[in-house]
This record gives C-alpha cells, sequence and structure tokens, in this order.
C-alpha cells in the first residue's frame, strides 16, 4: 500500500471525530484564560488544518510570519453550517492535494517553516505532514472537545466512547 493511500486513510477517519467537535455556535470570543485562544479561532483551525497539505506538498517552504508580509486571516463564520463547510471544504483540497503528489516526494524531498525569516523546522514532506497536519490537528481538537465541556456541552466520543455518550 503506498503512504499516500494510508494518510488518506487517516485523514478520512479523523475526519469523522472533526466533524462532531464542530459544533459552538455563538460563543466565538469565548475563551477559558485570557492567554487562550478564542473559541471560534480555534474551532477554525481545527476545521482548516486539512487544506495545510496543499502547503505541506506543493510549496518548498512556509513562513509563517513573513516580515512585512500580509497575515494569515481565515474566512469568518457565524454557524456551525458555515464552519462545516469550511471543513469540508478543507477536507476535500487536502484529499486532492494527497491523491495527486506521489510517495517519493513526500519521503525524498523536504519541506521548512520559518517564522520571520528565522528556520524553525526542515524534514521530509512525510514527517511534517504527520506533525505539522495531522497530529497538530489532532491536538486542536482535544483542546476543542476541553473548550465544549467547559461551555456545558457534550463531548463527543472520538477514538471511544466519552463520558457524555456512555458505553458503546
Amino acid at each position: 500500500m503506498k503512504i499516500t493511500e494510508l494518510l488518506l486513510a487517516e485523514l478520512d477517519r479523523e475526519a469523522v471525530g472533526i466533524r462532531k467537535t464542530l459544533v459552538p455556535e455563538g460563543k466565538n470570543d469565548w475563551k477559558p484564560h485570557e492567554r487562550s485562544m478564542a473559541l471560534g479561532n480555534l474551532a477554525t483551525i481545527v476545521a482548516t488544518i486539512p487544506a495545510w497539505l496543499d502547503m505541506v506538498v506543493n510549496l518548498d517552504e512556509l513562513d509563517i510570519h513573513p516580515p512585512g508580509g500580509p497575515k494569515f486571516m481565515p474566512q469568518p463564520w457565524k454557524t456551525r453550517r458555515d464552519l462545516l463547510e469550511q471543513f469540508e471544504n478543507s477536507l476535500e483540497k487536502g484529499r486532492e492535494v494527497l491523491q495527486k503528489t506521489t510517495d517519493d516526494r513526500l519521503l525524498n524531498t523536504t519541506w521548512r517553516m520559518l517564522a520571520a525569516g528565522k528556520l524553525m523546522s526542515e524534514q521530509t514532506r512525510y514527517v511534517a505532514i504527520r506533525d505539522g497536519v495531522l497530529n497538530h490537528m489532532a491536538h486542536h481538537r482535544g483542546q476543542l472537545t476541553v473548550y465544549l465541556r467547559l461551555n456545558g456541552e457534550k463531548v463527543p466520543a472520538i477514538y471511544c466512547p466519552s463520558a457524555d455518550e456512555g458505553q458503546a
């Protein structure tokens, strides 16, 4: 089996859990702590991470804070439907990118992340996908489940039943 096929299957499995956690509505500015990210921003990150595959596969490097350059501004959303639409578009983009690339490109070419011109990481595209996209996505989805709990929402089952969903 090709690595791209394995990554596609993993992306599809993770998508199930993401759809369950993208439930906040009307609390986009809520934060659990002054230094925390707002719920709406966190949900946007979770919804749009699959599209990051395009940057990792098709760019040689990304400067997340380019000197004098524009900051990324995600598309605003107000309803769960808007957020889920962003996610589905992002997922479609990520799947398309993986379907068009090769295992050779993922394993034998490198990708660099910079911040204000300073090298933050340099790794194979495969490792960048695992660490910077898939693991990063699971991390922020986990944060989002905590935000849900703190807002009195039910926490959905992701990998196994949650306390709110009981035993399967």
